[in-house]
């Protein structure tokens, strides 16, 4: 996984515990998700754009 061993991202993990607390790490993951998702969709739709482009020339 990105060439970080076991122990590197234990240490990641638990520097992100110290920083954020526990409360907030699920607040953290939920914004992530929806900005992976939201890239996704737009990534999506430049996809269509370029493909249906493509067809008009």
């Amino acid at each position: 996984m990105f060439g970080l061993g076991m122990n590197e991202i234990l240490v990641i993990a638990l520097v992100v515990l110290l920083l954020f607390g526990g409360k907030k790490i699920p607040e953290l993951m939920n914004g992530l998700g929806k900005g992976v998702k939201s890239f996704k969709d737009g990534m999506k739709e430049i996809e269509g754009d370029n493909k249906t482009a493509k067809k008009d020339e």
